[in-house]
């Protein structure tokens, strides 16, 4: 009976809707985290401090208790880092983890998480061109640029032909009052434009060092219009100036 409701054919089913999806291809790195055992860069090369530098390491151990010693591994690697020319190798950490007396995975760990531990050889000068958003609201992008041309038409992350400059592209480095600017080794370079980048530059290529600092003229980060506030004193207020007498 009930067969007899049923029609004769079953309506047909609705087609399925089809969309394509694309994706892009993952681009893996592990250039930060992974050790490859190179001609350059292996355990078998030899690296110790040297003399005067295992003074500076024993006085920065002993600023810890010894239980905590391990609390030194960013000092110790950022002395050996100076001491290797500039690039902490895999030498260089195994060596930290001997004098602290730690698995050398737990100094891997650190060499692996901090950008400022160069884990490639680099060039005679470090150049970190800036390029966060107050850097290149004035021009940063300029700068790189010029970087990049004056020294024979490299990319960020090159070293020059001969191995006096290696340049990278980094976050903010703390100057923003001063933008745009760059570091250079341990020194900053402020108030740039790119015809005074070149004359950094070149200073250093002659083996000179520039004096460090704004690059316009103006001092530190005071106001580059002059100043415009508290014009109405000659001299800062002195202790206890213009203060209730019980305060004086």
């Amino acid at each position: 009976m009930f067969a007899a409701r049923l029609p004769k054919r079953l309506p047909r089913p609705l087609p399925l809707l089809r969309r394509s999806v694309s994706s892009t291809p993952c681009r893996r790195s592990d250039a930060l985290f992974v050790h490859r055992d190179t001609p350059y860069n292996n355990p078998k090369i030899p690296f110790e401090f040297t003399a005067e530098n295992m003074k500076r390491a024993q006085e920065i151990i002993s600023h810890y208790p010894p239980q905590y010693k391990k609390a030194a591994t960013i000092p110790l690697l950022d002395l050996g880092q100076r001491q290797n020319k500039g690039w902490t190798s895999i030498s260089v950490m195994n060596y930290v983890a001997k004098l602290l007396e730690m698995p050398p995975m737990r100094v891997y760990e650190v060499a692996t998480f901090y950008t400022m531990f160069n884990r490639e050889p680099i060039g005679e000068n470090f150049v970190q061109v800036c390029t966060t958003t107050p850097c290149m609201l004035r021009g940063s992008y300029d700068i790189l640029d010029t970087v990049c041309s004056h020294l024979g038409g490299i990319k960020p992350g090159d070293t020059t032909k001969d191995g006096k400059f290696t340049v990278i592209e980094v976050e903010c480095q703390g100057a923003c009052s001063n933008a745009p600017m760059i570091v250079v080794n341990d020194d900053f370079y402020e108030d740039l434009t790119p015809e005074t980048t070149k004359k950094v530059l070149s200073a250093f290529a002659k083996g000179e060092k520039p004096k460090p600092g704004p690059q316009s003229g103006r001092h530190t980060s005071e106001n580059s219009a002059g100043l415009t506030a508290l014009t109405y004193h000659t001299q800062p207020y002195g202790p206890g100036e213009f203060c209730q007498p019980e305060f004086q």
